[in-house]
C-alpha cells in the first residue's frame, strides 16, 4: 500500500505581498491611517513644523497640527493568512511631491484619503493617480467637527470618474481603515481582470 505525504509535510504557501499608496493633502489624516490599521510599529518621518515652513504649510482647518510626513509613513497589515499589504503613507505638502514617483513604483492601488473641509488639497493627488493609470479609492475621512455629505455630493464635487469607489471612513478606526484598503485590493483586482479580458480579445 502506498501511502500519501500527510498535509503537515507540506511547506506553507508564501503569502502574496502588495504595495498600497496613501495619499492626500496636507493634515488629511494619512499618518493616522496607516498607524491606527498596522501590525507592527509604524515608521514615521515626521518632524515638527516650524515658523520658517508657516508660508508654504497651510494649517487653515487643522490648526492643531504640529507635525507633518517629510518622506514616508510605513506600515503593515495582513488581511488573510496569504495576503499582507505594505503601506506607504506619502508627503502631503508640494515641495516633497517629487518623491511620489518613487513611491508609487510596485503598487497596485491607492487610497486618496479627503478632509471636506479642505476639498481641494486632494485634487493634485486625484490627479496624479488618474494620470499615471494607477487605480485608487477615494476615502473620506469623517472629522468630527466636519461637514457631513452624502457620497454622491462628494463625488461630484471631486469631478471623479463612475469608476472610482468613494468609502466613508474614519482614519483613527482599525476596522473601517481594513474595509477602505479591501476595496482598493478589489478595485484594483476588478481592473486588472479587465484589462487582461480585453487584451485577450484583440489578439483572438
Amino acid at each position: 500500500m502506498v501511502y500519501g505525504r500527510s498535509d503537515h509535510g507540506r511547506r506553507p504557501v508564501e503569502p502574496v505581498t502588495l504595495k498600497i499608496l496613501v495619499a492626500g493633502g496636507f493634515g488629511v489624516g494619512k499618518t493616522t491611517m496607516v498607524g491606527a490599521v498596522s501590525e507592527i510599529r509604524p515608521l514615521r518621518t515626521e518632524e515638527m513644523l516650524s515658523e520658517a515652513g508657516r508660508p508654504v504649510d497651510d494649517v487653515d482647518g487643522v490648526e492643531g497640527k504640529t507635525t507633518t510626513t517629510v518622506a514616508m509613513d510605513f506600515g503593515r497589515i495582513t488581511l488573510d493568512q496569504d495576503l499582507i499589504l505594505y503601506l506607504f503613507g506619502t508627503p502631503g505638502q508640494d515641495r516633497f511631491w517629487f518623491m511620489w514617483d518613487d513611491l508609487v513604483r510596485g503598487a497596485i492601488g491607492a487610497v486618496v484619503l479627503v478632509d471636506t473641509r479642505r476639498l481641494a488639497d486632494c485634487f493634485p493627488a486625484v490627479d496624479y493617480f488618474e494620470n499615471s493609470g494607477l487605480p485608487f479609492v477615494v476615502g473620506v475621512n469623517c472629522f468630527e467637527g466636519a461637514g457631513r455629505f452624502p457620497a454622491e455630493t462628494v463625488r461630484a464635487a471631486l469631478d471623479l470618474d463612475p469608476e472610482v469607489p468613494l468609502v466613508m471612513c474614519d482614519a483613527r478606526e482599525r476596522e473601517s481603515v481594513k474595509e477602505v484598503l479591501v476595496t482598493v485590493v478589489e478595485h484594483a483586482m476588478t481592473l486588472a481582470t479587465r484589462q487582461r479580458e480585453h487584451a485577450a480579445a484583440i489578439t483572438t
